[in-house]
Parts: structure tokens; C-alpha cells; sequence
């Protein structure tokens, strides 16, 4: 039976997790590099194209419309008083499920702002492949253990998309390509993803931890890890099509064969 996760150390230092946690995340680093420093991002700020714009609001339209959805699929999985990782994971759910409301609307608002009009998103088609993410968020959520839909979506893909929403956001050659009078409005989800203190990633770090204990199978790190990889490698996919479409991260195909049970 796994050992009880309790944090003494502070929320967003390493140390104050498990040894395994930690190993875990030096593994992914070098995955999740492949999306923090991703020309796409270059791309949007010096050298601003129609249809990457194009490919890019839409494409991660359907895992931003979902993502309160992805949030409450996890807390399906919850039971009240089974467990201190459970209990802590359903309030923490609860609560940022509601964070999440406004985000859909926010990210519409950064379209128009992009000269990308709603009805392009709501009601077009998804450039080829840019599905990737959502299909690997929903995948997760549906048949993931607790621990792995929490890894997965909210530490793995909340977490990366923090540090790419920074680049962006504290680019003044990218703010400048909005109407200074819109622009506020514009980049409000930037804004609120950007922050440099978000503790969003670390708290479901910590309920990962706390779920599985201080000593899991080696096959359940093993399992967490590969989920966390996985949504990175999405990530990563979606940017190089975006980019270039129809051509994938240096030559990767997307393994949609990786078990989440």
C-alpha cells in the first residue's frame, strides 16, 4: 500500500514532492521543452501569417471549449471520503471548474482580436490534425485513472501552456499587433494564463502526489509519466502543424495506441 503524501515545503518547489514526482518531471523536461520553446511561438511574434493564425484559434478551440469538461470527467472519478487524495482532488475540481467559465469567451474575444472571426470557429472547419490535443484531453478524461486525467490535463497541458502564454504575452512586438484601443480586451486570456506565480500546475502536482502516495508501483509512475508525455507530444504535434501543415514533430506520429487505463 502506497505511503501517505502529505507537502511540508513550499507549493511550486520540487523538493517538497516525492523522489518519484521528481524524476518524473526531469523526464518530461526534455518533451516538454518541445513545446515551451516551439518556433510557433517566434512565428506569432515577428512574423505574424494568416493561416497559422487561422490554424491556431481554431485548431485549440475544441480543448479550450472543453477543458471544464475534461475538469469534471476527473471529478466523476472522485468519491467522497474514499480517500484524502480524493477529497482534496473533488474540492479542488469544484472550485476551478468555475475559474474555468469565462475562458471559452476570453479565448473568442483573442480571435476576433487576431482577425479571426467567431463564426470561423464556432461553426467552421478544424484544419487538418489540430484536433490532437483535444482528442488526447478527452481520451484521458474518459478512461484515465484519477491520478493520470489530473497529471495529464491539468499539470501536464495547464502547466505548459502557462510558460508558452508568457512568451506571448510579455512580447510587446505581439501586443503591438493589436489595436491599442482592443487590446486589452483582446489579450485577457493571455493575460490570466501568463501569470508568472500561477499555482495551478503545482496544486494538481500536488494532488497526483497525494492520490498515489509517497511509494507507487513502478508501473503507475511509469503509467503518470507516459500521460504527461503524451500531452506534451500533443502539444508539440499541434504547434508544428500550425506551423506547417500536415507535417509533424520531427517526423513523431502520435501513438494514439498508448494505453490511459
Amino acid at each position: 500500500m502506497s505511503e501517505q503524501f502529505e507537502r511540508s515545503g513550499s507549493l511550486m518547489e520540487v523538493s517538497s514532492y516525492p523522489q518519484w514526482a521528481q524524476d518524473m518531471i526531469g523526464e518530461c523536461e526534455p518533451v516538454k521543452s518541445t513545446v515551451v520553446d516551439h518556433e510557433l511561438w517566434d512565428v506569432m511574434r515577428t512574423e505574424p501569417n494568416p493561416e497559422t493564425t487561422v490554424s491556431f484559434m481554431v485548431g485549440a478551440w475544441p480543448m479550450i471549449e472543453r477543458f471544464p469538461a475534461y475538469m469534471a470527467k476527473s471529478l466523476l472519478k472522485t468519491r467522497y471520503g474514499r480517500s484524502n487524495g480524493d477529497d482534496m482532488t473533488r474540492r479542488w475540481l469544484v472550485r476551478n471548474i468555475r475559474v474555468e467559465q469565462n475562458h471559452a469567451e476570453y479565448w473568442l474575444k483573442w480571435a476576433e482580436g487576431a482577425g479571426v472571426r467567431r463564426e470561423r470557429i464556432l461553426e467552421g472547419p478544424l484544419p487538418a490534425g489540430t484536433q490532437v490535443m483535444a482528442d488526447w484531453c478527452e481520451e484521458v478524461s474518459d478512461s484515465g485513472t484519477l491520478a493520470a486525467s489530473v497529471a495529464a490535463v491539468n499539470y501536464a497541458i495547464e502547466g505548459a501552456t502557462g510558460e508558452w502564454a508568457r512568451i506571448l504575452y510579455d512580447s510587446d512586438g505581439y501586443a503591438e499587433q493589436f489595436p491599442a484601443e482592443s487590446r486589452k480586451a483582446s489579450l485577457r486570456w493571455l493575460q490570466l494564463h501568463a501569470a508568472y506565480d500561477d499555482k495551478h500546475p503545482w496544486e494538481a502536482l500536488e494532488l497526483v502526489c497525494t492520490i498515489l502516495g509517497t511509494r507507487p508501483k513502478a508501473s503507475e509512475v511509469a503509467h503518470i509519466t507516459e500521460c504527461v508525455k503524451r500531452s506534451y507530444r500533443s502539444m508539440s504535434i499541434f504547434g508544428s502543424i500550425c506551423v506547417e501543415p500536415g507535417r509533424l514533430h520531427k517526423g513523431e506520429q502520435y501513438q494514439q495506441s498508448a494505453a490511459v487505463a
